[in-house]
């Protein structure tokens, strides 16, 4: 049952964040103080940001509600967080700098990272 309220979680947040990046990229890159220029900025906000997003969004979701689709979900979740838990680190150690939300952003990464480990651990036992 935690598993799948964590994943049920984690799917209304990746809509959310998703949504937003389809339909605001813009504003969804602003708040976080990158600048989405070049021709094709806006493009590819809406696409990783938001396609990626939505298609986490989905996979958390089939994991809340099929049994057999929680291992694939919290896999590709940890994954996930954990490539960005990694560029984060490398960006740390290179000397960069980072905006507050930014932070926060890595944060959530990291504890999401963890999480998943962690569930995947306990479900393995």
């Amino acid at each position: 049952m935690i598993t799948r309220i964590f994943l049920t979680a984690f799917a209304l947040l990746f809509f959310a964040f998703g949504l937003w990046s389809i339909t605001d990229p813009a504003g969804m890159t602003t708040s976080l103080g990158v600048e989405a220029g070049g021709v094709s900025g806006i493009f590819e906000a809406r696409g990783i940001y938001g396609g990626v997003s939505l298609g986490l969004a989905g996979l958390a979701l089939a994991g809340a509600l099929k049994a057999d689709m929680q291992r694939p979900a919290l896999w590709a979740l940890t994954a996930y967080f954990g490539g960005y838990v990694v560029g984060r680190a490398a960006s740390f150690f290179a000397g960069d700098t980072a905006g507050v939300a930014n932070w926060g952003y890595a944060g959530f990464e990291l504890f999401g990272c963890l999480a998943c480990t962690a569930l995947l651990i306990w479900r393995a036992k």
